[in-house]
């Protein structure tokens, strides 16, 4: 029997990630929330993911979907402020084991295995969408309405390792560059 009552009750719990405020502005002058950074790294896997045919596409859309559930409970956590990575993962696992018991089990531990394999990095999958991730945080803060002491030039190193693979990352981090730097000069 399918246990239609374990996927609502996950998703009334999920819902809270509408509500968990990152520490990115928006171009209208509010923070965004988890939710709307994930769906909107979704759609730029979505519509980049042709680029790299050797990847599982499915499995991409489903890691940048599930990627910071693990926030539900513990917030965003920036990283140009974060001191202990390790405490974060440790706290968004958690997080992560105690969504997933709201699912069936065969659906919970997919949700654990995949959100393990984009915090490990080491998959093709996890990395792109790793990248990717760094990238929406930089073009959310080139394009939103950031306090006057923001830090662009974080920009400029946030997750460097994740875009030397292939022209469009290549391409991609030299561009979200020149546009930190058009921030940078203003």
């Amino acid at each position: 029997m399918i246990e239609i009552r374990k996927y609502l009750n996950f998703m009334n719990e999920v819902e809270g990630l509408k509500s968990v405020t990152r520490t990115s502005w928006m171009q209208s002058g509010r923070q965004e929330s988890t939710a709307e950074h994930s769906w909107r790294l979704a759609l730029f896997v979505s519509i980049t993911a042709k680029h790299f045919p050797e990847l599982d596409y499915e499995k991409v859309l489903f890691i940048s979907l599930i990627h910071d559930l693990g926030e539900r409970y513990s917030g965003d956590q920036s990283a140009v402020l974060l001191s202990d990575k390790q405490k974060k993962t440790r706290e968004e696992k958690v997080a992560i084991e105690k969504l997933a018991s709201y699912l069936p089990s065969e659906a919970g531990k997919q949700i654990i295995d995949v959100w393990e394999e984009y915090e490990e990095g080491v998959t093709k999958e996890a990395v792109f969408v790793k990248a990717l991730d760094k990238a929406e945080t930089i073009i959310q803060h080139n394009q939103g309405q950031n306090p006057s002491d923001f830090n662009y030039e974080f920009n400029l190193t946030y997750g460097l390792k994740y875009f030397e693979e292939g022209a469009f990352l290549k391409s991609l981090r030299a561009e979200l560059d020149r546009e930190t730097r058009n921030e940078l000069d203003k």
